[in-house]
């Protein structure tokens, strides 16, 4: 029987070098993780951008209904502030049409309250008016040219 070469390398039960290459080791763990098929990151992706669209929008409707109900109460207060003016204007006005009327006369009296009351209502619309400016200034499609939208709503 001729004795076996101790250098060259053993084949038990017809084990061939099919199992090591690429850094395995036979039957044991890899040395790094076989890469992620790009099918599966595409995969990943749309769904993250898919979540993230779904996120997006369920924060806009979140934040419509928030402005919504904060403009439903701010109409609300805002129509009791304005008939409580209203009507604090109007005792205003005739306290001070009674207490003018002894000195000047009542048609005097009257006719001095209306031309004050004028006078700050033009100032307050003058006001407005240059705040809708602003308004639509900010809204405006094309701030470089400022024309083109102007001229159409004018």
């Amino acid at each position: 029987m001729v004795a076996s070469d101790p250098n060259s390398p053993p084949t038990p039960n017809g084990r061939s070098f099919d199992g090591i290459s690429h850094g395995y080791a036979p039957d044991g763990r890899p040395l790094a993780d076989p890469p992620v098929p790009l099918e599966k990151i595409v995969g990943d992706v749309v769904d993250n951008l898919s979540a993230t669209a779904k996120a997006e929008l369920a924060l806009l409707e979140a934040r419509s209904e928030l402005a919504l109900h904060g403009a439903t109460w701010t109409a609300g207060w805002g129509t009791l502030a304005a008939s409580a003016l209203g009507i604090a204007m109007l005792a205003l006005a005739f306290g001070a049409i009674l207490a003018l009327a002894p000195h000047f006369g009542p048609l005097a009296a009257t006719l001095m309250v209306v031309a004050a009351l004028l006078v700050v209502a033009g100032f307050a619309g003058w006001r407005a008016h240059k705040s809708y400016g602003d308004i639509r200034t900010a809204l405006r499609r094309d701030l470089t040219n400022e024309g083109i939208d102007d001229a159409a709503d004018a």
